[in-house]
C-alpha cells in the first residue's frame, strides 16, 4: 500500500505528550469542554492501532446507545482527520471498527450488557486496550474492576504491545471514586491529568467567547466547566437519591403508582429537558425512568422526539414561562400538555415537596444523574450557603419540579 508521512502535531496539536507516550495501567484524563481530550484519544488509539499490528481495543460506555454518538463518531473523525479512510472498515450494525490490511477490530459495548464485555474474543493478535468515555457515568468501582479484569492474559514481549485501560471524562463531584482512586493515590502505573479549552489551539473566536463570559458571568461553572476541576462538593439540593436498575413495566403496574412528565424549555446555551417519572405519593417514591434531553431543539423538534419515544398521550406540565411554545406543541399533537403554575416562592416550596420523596433513577438517565449530582444552593459573597438554588444543573431538576406539582397539596406550593 501507499505509504505517507504525516507530522503527527500538526493533527493533534499540543498539550498532550505525556498522554500521549505514557504506557503504563492506567491512563486517566479529567478535562474540561473543548479540551480536545476525546478527540486527541481517537487519534491515538487510530494511530497506534496501524503501529501496532496485533492491537485490539474495547471501548465502553455505561449505556451501549450512547456510543454510536460520541465514541464511534470520535474515531470516524480520526480516521478522516489523518486521511487513512481507506484502510478501514466502518460498520454501524454491528457497531465495529477493522483495520483491513491485519484484521484488527474497535469494538464497542456498553456495561448495560456486562456478558458482552467479559465474552469479547479477538480474531487477531490480542484485547490490549480499552477506551473508557465518561468514565464519571460509572458510578459502582466494582463495574470498572469488571472492566479491569477484562484486559488480561499474557502477551509476548516481542509485539511491543502494553495493557492499558483509557478513562476520559468531563468534571464530576469530587466524591466519586475516580477522584479516590486515581487523583489522590495514585501508583507508577497510573497518568492522572487535567486539561481545559486553553490548551486546544483550534478553538475559534466564538468558542473562547463563550468560555470568557462564563468567567465573567457564572465563576463557579467557569471553574469546573472552564478550569476541569472537580465539581459540586457541598451543599447539594437533592441527596434521597440513588442510581437502580429497575423493571419499568412492574413498576408501572402498581396501583398506588402515577406517570408524571415535566418539559423545561432551552434552545442555544440551554438544553430543553423532558422529565419522565412514575410517582407513589403515599410511599413517597419517584422512579425516574427516561428522559429527552437536547440543544437547538425547535417546537416541531421536541414534539416529534416525544411522539417517537410514545409519551403523546401522557400529560405534561411544561414551564410557563413559555406560552407560545406551549400552545404550539398542544397544536403539534401533545393535546394534554399544559403550563406549569408558578408562583411566589414556587422554586423552594417545589424542593421542599420532592426532598420527602426516595428517588430511583434509572441508569439510561444520564443527564438527570448528572443533573441531580451537581445541583446544589448558592452562595453569598461570602460563601455561606443561601437559600436558593445555583442557576446551572438546573433543567430537568424543574421539569421535575412541574411533573410533581399537581401531586403537592396545601402548603407544599404558594400561588400569587
Amino acid at each position: 500500500m501507499n505509504i505517507s508521512k504525516i507530522h503527527l502535531p500538526d493533527y493533534v496539536g499540543k498539550g498532550y505528550k505525556t498522554f500521549w507516550n505514557f504506557k503504563g495501567r492506567y491512563r486517566v484524563c479529567k478535562g474540561s469542554r473543548g479540551s480536545k481530550k476525546s478527540k486527541t484519544a481517537a487519534l491515538w488509539f487510530i494511530v497506534n492501532m496501524m503501529k501496532y499490528p496485533q492491537a485490539n481495543l474495547l471501548v465502553v460506555r455505561k449505556v451501549f446507545r450512547t456510543l454510536k454518538d460520541s465514541c464511534f463518531t470520535e474515531l470516524k473523525w480520526a480516521v478522516n482527520r489523518l486521511g487513512v479512510s481507506e484502510w478501514w472498515s466502518i460498520k454501524e450494525s454491528p457497531l465495529e471498527m477493522t483495520y483491513l490490511p491485519t484484521g484488527q477490530k474497535i469494538y464497542f459495548r456498553g456495561l448495560d450488557d456486562p456478558l458482552k464485555i467479559t465474552s469479547i474474543t479477538v480474531e487477531v493478535g490480542y484485547l490490549c486496550w480499552c477506551w473508557i468515555e465518561e468514565a464519571y457515568e460509572i458510578a459502582d468501582e466494582n463495574d470498572f474492576n469488571m472492566l479491569d479484569e477484562s484486559i488480561r492474559g499474557a502477551i509476548p514481549e516481542e509485539t511491543g504491545l502494553f495493557k492499558q485501560l483509557t478513562l476520559t471524562f468531563n468534571p464530576w463531584n469530587e466524591h466519586h471514586w475516580l477522584k479516590k482512586r486515581f487523583f489522590d493515590n495514585p501508583n507508577s502505573e497510573t497518568l492522572a491529568m487535567t486539561t481545559n479549552y486553553m490548551i486546544n489551539e483550534w478553538l475559534d473566536k466564538n468558542d473562547l467567547k463563550l468560555f470568557d463570559e462564563m468567567k465573567v458571568n457564572n465563576p463557579r461553572r467557569y471553574r469546573v466547566a472552564g478550569l476541569g476541576d472537580w465539581g459540586i462538593t457541598e451543599g447539594l439540593v437533592y441527596e434521597n437519591w440513588e442510581e437502580k436498575v429497575f423493571d419499568i413495566d412492574e413498576i408501572r403496574g402498581m396501583n398506588s403508582v402515577k406517570s408524571a412528565f415535566g418539559l423545561d424549555f432551552g434552545y442555544t446555551n440551554d438544553p430543553t429537558a423532558l422529565f419522565c417519572g412514575l410517582v407513589d405519593a403515599k410511599a413517597k417514591v419517584i422512579w425516574v425512568f427516561d428522559e429527552i434531553y437536547g440543544y437547538g431543539m425547535s417546537n416541531e423538534r421536541i414534539a416529534e422526539s416525544i411522539i417517537k419515544k410514545g409519551y403523546k398521550k401522557e400529560k405534561i406540565i411544561a414551564d410557563c414561562a413559555e406560552p407560545k411554545s406551549v400552545d404550539r406543541l398542544f397544536e403539534l399533537g401533545l393535546r394534554r400538555i399544559r403550563p406549569s403554575r408558578k408562583g411566589r416562592d414556587s422554586v423552594r416550596s417545589g424542593i421542599d415537596y420532592i426532598q420527602d420523596f426516595k428517588i430511583f433513577i434509572h441508569p439510561k438517565c444520564e443527564n438527570f444523574v448528572r443533573e441531580i449530582s451537581n445541583y446544589s444552593w448558592d452562595k453569598d459573597k461570602e460563601g455561606r450557603l443561601i437559600n436558593e438554588p445555583i442557576d446551572d444543573y438546573n433543567h430537568l431538576m424543574d421539569a421535575m419540579r412541574y411533573a410533581l406539582e399537581d401531586f403537592a397539596k396545601g402548603a407544599a406550593f404558594s400561588w400569587d
